[in-house]
């Protein structure tokens, strides 16, 4: 009796299983045909393609804004720091 339930229950998960397989087969070949897919590798290009333009207009920021600052700096007789260092502090406490 016990074996007739195991094998009742393989049987079904076997079937499950090709059943889910058969429809995974069926929505993979659907999606490979359909423009669905074309048409998301199209908008991943362009939002690509903007992301870049973004960084590439943030990159030209950052150096004018630094380029004005340092030549403010320069103008008031102040000393500006060279890029990628940190400001230092004169007085003296912990942080």
């Amino acid at each position: 009796m016990a074996i007739h339930a195991w094998i009742g229950r393989a049987g079904t998960a076997v079937a499950t299983g090709l059943v889910g397989a058969v429809a995974y087969d069926a929505v993979r070949a659907v999606v490979r045909r359909a423009p669905l897919r074309e048409g998301a590798v199209v908008a991943t290009a362009w939002g690509l393609r903007g992301t870049r333009k973004a960084e590439e207009v943030a990159e030209s920021v950052r150096l004018n804004t630094a380029d004005i600052v340092a030549e403010a700096k320069d103008r008031i007789g102040e000393e500006s720091t060279p890029p990628g260092t940190a400001v230092t502090h004169s007085h003296d406490h912990d942080h």
